[in-house]
């Protein structure tokens, strides 16, 4: 029987610079961080959900070849990729926060869907919405 997801995977192309935002600027711990030759597993959890990691991976070999590692890099600094959610009990209090942290908010918070969202990357390019938990859920 299946018991959920227990770790999603982000594709970074420094996983130093990545493991260093995600702990310093937006707050997580690193869960796992060990390495087989040039390989590097790479994990980050925040705080408040422990059970659930967020695997901070550079394309490369032994998993993908050259020239699809290439494309992946290019693909993720564009902001292609799909964004993820961060829930946060106060958006405006949370993004400023991140500010002070030296995080780029792209998108101001906004009131809409009765809640309020912004919008900020990753230094790989990796977009992010920050959602604050609706009062009354509209779901």
């Amino acid at each position: 029987m299946s018991q959920g997801v227990g770790l999603v995977g982000l594709y970074v192309r420094d996983q130093e610079e990545a493991r260093q935002f995600y702990v310093e600027k937006l707050g997580f711990r690193v869960h796992t961080d060990v390495r087989n030759g040039d390989y590097r597993w790479l994990t980050v959890q925040h705080p408040d959900q422990p059970s659930f990691q967020l695997g901070l991976f550079a394309p490369q070999s032994p998993v993908l070849d050259a020239a699809t590692a290439q494309t992946l890099q290019a693909i993720v600094a564009k902001g292609a990729m799909p964004p993820l959610v961060l829930h946060v009990d106060n958006c405006r209090a949370t993004c400023d926060q991140m500010r002070e942290r030296g995080v780029e908010i792209t998108q101001e918070p906004v009131e809409r869907y009765g809640t309020v969202d912004a919008g900020f990357r990753d230094p790989s390019g990796n977009g992010w919405k920050v959602i604050e938990n609706a009062r009354e859920s509209q779901w």
